[in-house]
């Protein structure tokens, strides 16, 4: 693999994503609302396109001669009811099936992991439409890896591991979450697999 597209690349972990694709050498495209928000460091090192999710044809353009791609959308601190998440993904989706692009990683919430009357109320409508998203991407086909983080701190990288179907841990470093989210894209052992991830306490083994 070596063309990898990134949705929502500006936001806390999405740049951690970014910063780890650049890292590992890859030829990388974000996908952008506003191209001010893009760390000068990467200016130059990335292909950008300007658009929105929500929008079917610039999404389309954007995926066409990809190989992998990784969504990292949100909605900042905005917990009101929305289905752009989930319309934006079944765009992505759609655009991945046209132009034969087979691989995606996906960051939802570890909420999904939670009976729903669990689910803390000011997160049920934004948890509805990380499960929209989720459903979509069970029905797509593709070769997907739906990664449920817990909290996400800014904490300095260490070592993480990731269970699938359940989750390891309470916490998870916005930098490990990133890696993995990339990391993931090349290996086959997560495709269609629900991923839990958490920062190891006090554990000397990395087992992404």
């Amino acid at each position: 693999m070596q063309k990898v597209i990134i949705f929502g690349s500006t936001g806390m972990t999405g740049l951690c994503a970014l910063e780890s694709a650049v890292k590992r050498g890859f030829q990388v495209t974000v996908f952008v609302r506003d191209e001010k928000k893009i760390p000068e460091e990467y200016k130059g090192k990335v292909n950008v396109v300007v658009g929105n999710v929500t929008n079917e044809d610039q999404v389309d353009k954007a995926v066409a001669g990809q190989e992998g791609v990784v969504v990292v959308l949100g909605t900042r601190n905005d917990l009101k009811p929305t289905t752009e998440l989930s319309d934006g993904l079944k765009n992505i989706i759609k655009a991945m099936k046209k132009h034969k692009v087979e691989i995606i990683s996906v960051c939802l919430s570890a909420f999904l992991f939670w009976p729903v009357e669990k689910v803390p109320k000011q997160f049920h409508d934004l948890n509805a439409d990380h499960q929209r998203m989720f459903d979509a991407l069970k029905e797509s086909n593709l070769k997907w890896i739906a990664v449920l983080p817990p909290h996400i701190s800014a904490t300095p990288k260490s070592e993480y591991t990731i269970k699938h179907d359940e989750s390891p841990g309470r916490v998870i470093s916005k930098y490990e979450l990133g890696e993995f989210l990339v990391e993931s894209l090349e290996k086959p052992e997560h495709y269609q697999k629900v991923c839990g991830i958490a920062t190891n306490q006090g554990l000397g083994s990395n087992n992404s």
